[in-house]
């Protein structure tokens, strides 16, 4: 097997940053944010690095790292990339870095512990992305929930004790179901080939053979627990109050990376694990998709905050791509990832341009706005450019990603009904309209309140930010194959394997 120490050094880079952090003084906020900054800066270019050396005509993982870990259970500490993991990865490092010089004027209060847990977030995200073994990506899925459920209830806003122990209480409790069906899945593996094994490659091959009554609960096992992450409608309703109370860090780097473990897990475990359960449950699980793309557009109407209007927008955008992951064609997955990115782009840059504006207002209430193009004109462009990105304006990421879905949905074989792309393709009319409406009422019409003519436009620091998410906003809008080609082979391995198994022929 390939070996080869990058992916190793990805990993761990931020947990060894983390570990110096605890030796520096607490009182140099200054050198403990550049620190921070300076490490996941490290892991971005390593992670680069990694992509580099990764070959994208290839399906299989790759970059691969193995040791021995629990001997008698042949459970093994194993990384790898293929596409689908190499395109998290890098989005993972590039955000985190982001989040990090975001929170640089954000986070007042305990910056060295906030750096802390920001790293280990790190690590366990990364992890969940490269774990070629199900125990090793069990450990890393349960481990990020501690720094992130410490983000929301130090960090975050008067409620966010509340909102951090729903947070941690749902992911949990789909995460036990999970691990009844790893446990369940472990045994049947020694039963049917005489040995203990954990590794997907294995898993591949035992789960599609287990008996359809069986793997059907093994699958909603797996796949609720996956749900509750995305979030699917209707087990969406902890995400509103964990994007509201937590920092603006917490938040970016919530809707921009952690909210992909739930669609990443379907992808890599739902769908080849217990393919003929996945067929069946398909037109149900998509249902529930278009459903969350009409409630969740327009539940984001009627916000009067801007930071929770912006969180049930995730609700609409993640059904977009559980739609894209169940029509199962190679233009719906497709569609699905690079829209798992634009999401994090796109939303991300969303809370970090309400976060600015918070800071300077201590008020999100669109109501308390207006009038502001004249007095912060380039707050006032980049948020437009950002919006119409997130609505899908051809041009722009968000545009790239619905179309391929609303394609590829609307041909599938698994679907097969097109009812699920005309319906689906509502919701496109729907985000122009909460968004444009948020739009002009902040931006637009008469200054409501006086104060706001003290208002300051964008600092360095926040223009750069949002300037390097716009750069990608653009390049994945005008050339996306830069970005698709890295999951193109392994996402076409995933559907000819699936519709093989199925009969089906595409």
């Amino acid at each position: 097997m390939e070996q080869n120490l990058i992916l190793l050094y990805t990993l761990f880079a931020p947990l060894v940053g983390a570990m110096l952090l605890l030796f520096l003084p607490k009182e140099k906020e200054g050198l403990i944010r550049a620190f921070g900054i300076g490490v996941s800066l490290i892991t971005f270019f390593l992670s680069l690095a990694a992509w580099s050396m990764f070959d994208a005509s290839k399906a299989e993982f790759q970059l691969q790292q193995q040791f021995l870990w629990l001997s008698r259970y042949n459970i093994s500490f194993h990384i790898g990339a293929d596409g689908l993991s190499m395109i998290m990865v890098l989005l993972t490092t590039f955000l985190t870095t982001l989040t990090l010089w975001t929170s640089w004027s954000g986070i007042a209060k305990k910056v060295k512990e906030f750096t802390f847990f920001m790293l280990i977030l790190e690590v366990g995200m990364l992890g969940v992305f490269v774990s070629v073994d199900l125990f090793l990506f069990y450990v890393f899925w349960e481990a990020m929930l501690i720094p992130m459920y410490f983000i929301i209830g130090i960090w975050g806003g008067e409620q966010r004790i509340y909102a951090s122990i729903k947070f941690f209480i749902y992911t949990m409790a789909g995460s036990l179901l999970m691990l009844v069906a790893i446990i369940w899945l472990f045994m049947y593996a020694y039963n049917d080939v005489h040995m203990y094994t954990s590794n997907i490659n294995d898993l591949y091959k035992i789960g599609p053979k287990i008996p359809f009554e069986i793997q059907k609960w093994l699958f909603l096992a797996f796949t609720i627990s996956f749900a509750i992450k995305v979030p699917l409608f209707p087990f969406h309703t902890w995400l509103p109050d964990a994007h509201v109370q937590a920092p603006t860090a917490g938040s970016v780097i919530l809707a921009g990376v952690l909210l992909k473990m739930g669609t990443y897990g379907l992808l890599r475990f739902s769908i080849p694990l217990f393919p003929q359960s996945a067929h069946y449950f398909a037109p149900a699980i998509s249902t529930l998709a278009v459903i969350g793309i009409i409630y969740g557009a327009l539940v984001a109407m009627v916000q009067t905050d801007m930071k929770k209007l912006v969180a049930y927008s995730s609700v609409a955008h993640l059904g977009f791509v559980v739609l894209g992951i169940f029509a199962l064609t190679p233009e719906s997955v497709q569609g699905a990832i690079i829209q798992m990115v634009n999401h994090g782009l796109s939303t991300g840059a969303l809370f970090i341009l309400v976060g600015a504006i918070y800071e300077r207002t201590h008020t999100r209430e669109i109501d308390a706005y207006g009038g502001i193009a004249p007095i912060v004109p380039v707050y006032s462009t980049l948020l437009l450019i950002v919006s119409l990105s997130s609505i899908g304006l051809p041009g722009l990421n968000g545009f790239i990603g619905e179309f391929l879905i609303l394609i590829g949905a609307f041909k599938s074989p698994v679907l097969n009904n097109w009812m699920f792309s005309i319906v689906a393709a509502s919701g496109v009319i729907f985000a122009a309209v909460y968004l444009l409406w948020m739009y002009q009422r902040v931006v637009f019409g008469p200054v409501k309140n006086e104060g706001l003519r003290a208002l300051k436009d964008v600092t360095a620091r926040e223009f750069t930010i949002v300037a390097l998410l716009l750069v990608f906003i653009v390049w994945i809008g005008v050339y996306p194959a830069t970005f698709m080609k890295i999951t193109e082979a392994s996402t076409a391995k995933l559907i000819k394997e699936t519709l093989t198994t199925l009969s089906i022929r595409y």
